[in-house]
């Protein structure tokens, strides 16, 4: 299986945001933290919802 090639990455804050296609063919985003220490991270099926999580996230860093 080859890795995740993500396209269409924006960067809101520290939250990277960006679409991929999953092992069965399906388009997913996917919401990432950048922030030393955060492990914040997430699946979306719509760029909506990924776009909505990476502008309310907070990070908690430990």
């Amino acid at each position: 299986m080859r890795p995740n090639r993500f396209h269409n990455v924006i960067k809101l804050g520290p939250v990277q945001v960006g679409t991929h296609r999953d092992g069965r063919g399906r388009t997913k985003h996917t919401a990432v933290c950048t922030a030393p220490g955060c492990d914040f991270s997430a699946d979306y099926n719509t760029r909506a919802a990924a776009e909505l999580a990476a502008r309310t996230h907070r990070c908690q860093p430990r």
